[in-house]
Parts: structure tokens; C-alpha cells; sequence
């Protein structure tokens, strides 16, 4: 049995597919809105395609998640990161070989943060970013920084600690 579709959850998903950053205009929780996205094409992909930025990580999610893990370590990118939206995880790579998770979860007004771009974790209600290297805040009205998640790196898959 699944929750019924919030408005946020509804946002959420649509930001997955990128293409919820003009409709993720709202923080507000309203329970009987909901939006579908079955003519919505898929804008992201399983690798990123830049060394520093990446939005999701649908693909890359379930392979790690049948493989056991939160995603596979060569799909998070040095200097940048993956978010999990489902898990409401962000996990970073700020140095090769060094894996860190904070939650997804924006500390201004608890929307889901969508992307990290040129090292930072981008929140796109209202302009938050937070470093990946310890998930402080480095601009936007978020009053505080992220909190930590622990991760580690589990042969090739990055898994909670």
C-alpha cells in the first residue's frame, strides 16, 4: 500500500525527471494535488555527464539497489554528487575515493534539494546550496547546513554506514 501523491512528493518526482525546476515555485504540503508524468521524457542518465554536476540518479539507484547498495561509487562524480530522491540522500564524492551522504532534505523550508553543480548541493525552492565537501551552507536563506548521513564504500557500491 502506497501514500496517497502530496503535492511535494508530486514536485519531487517531476524535478527527478528534470523537469520540475518552473514547478517547484511552492514549498507548501498540499495533500490533494497531485500531477502524473507518464508523457514526461526521462532527462537524466545512469552516468553523469559532467565530472562535477548531476541531478539524479534513477538508473544508476536501481542497479546499486539490486546490487544492495544506495548507488555505485563510479556514478558519483569527484567533486559533485547524486541525489537520491527516494531516499532523500545526497551522496558526494568532495575527493576521489571519499564518500559522503547528507539528507536530501533542504533545512530553509524542507523541499528536496534536485542537483549538485560545480561542488555545491542545489536547493531550487528558494536558491539554498550547501558544500559537498561537509554539507555546510555556502548560500541561499538556509539557517543551517545539511545533516549528515554516514555512507561508506562497499566494494563498488556506496551503502549506508
Amino acid at each position: 500500500m502506497t501514500a496517497p501523491l502530496s503535492r511535494r512528493r508530486a514536485l519531487a518526482s517531476a524535478a527527478t525527471l528534470g523537469v520540475g525546476v518552473p514547478l517547484l515555485a511552492a514549498c507548501s504540503d498540499d495533500a490533494g494535488s497531485s500531477a502524473t508524468d507518464d508523457n514526461t521524457p526521462e532527462a537524466t542518465s545512469s552516468a553523469p555527464t559532467s565530472a562535477t554536476t548531476t541531478e539524479t540518479a534513477d538508473d544508476a539507484t536501481s542497479s546499486a539497489a539490486a546490487a544492495g547498495g544506495l548507488v555505485a561509487a563510479a556514478d558519483v562524480p569527484v567533486g559533485g554528487g547524486v541525489v537520491l530522491a527516494e531516499e532523500k540522500l545526497v551522496v558526494t564524492q568532495p575527493t576521489a575515493g571519499d564518500y559522503k551522504g547528507y539528507t536530501a532534505v533542504c533545512t530553509h523550508q524542507a523541499c528536496l534539494v534536485t542537483s549538485v553543480n560545480d561542488g555545491k548541493i542545489l536547493c531550487p525552492c528558494h536558491g539554498s546550496s550547501f558544500n559537498v565537501a561537509d554539507g555546510s551552507v555556502a548560500g541561499g536563506p538556509a539557517p543551517s547546513p545539511l545533516a549528515a548521513i554516514a555512507v561508506k564504500l562497499d566494494g563498488d557500491q556506496v551503502v549506508r554506514a
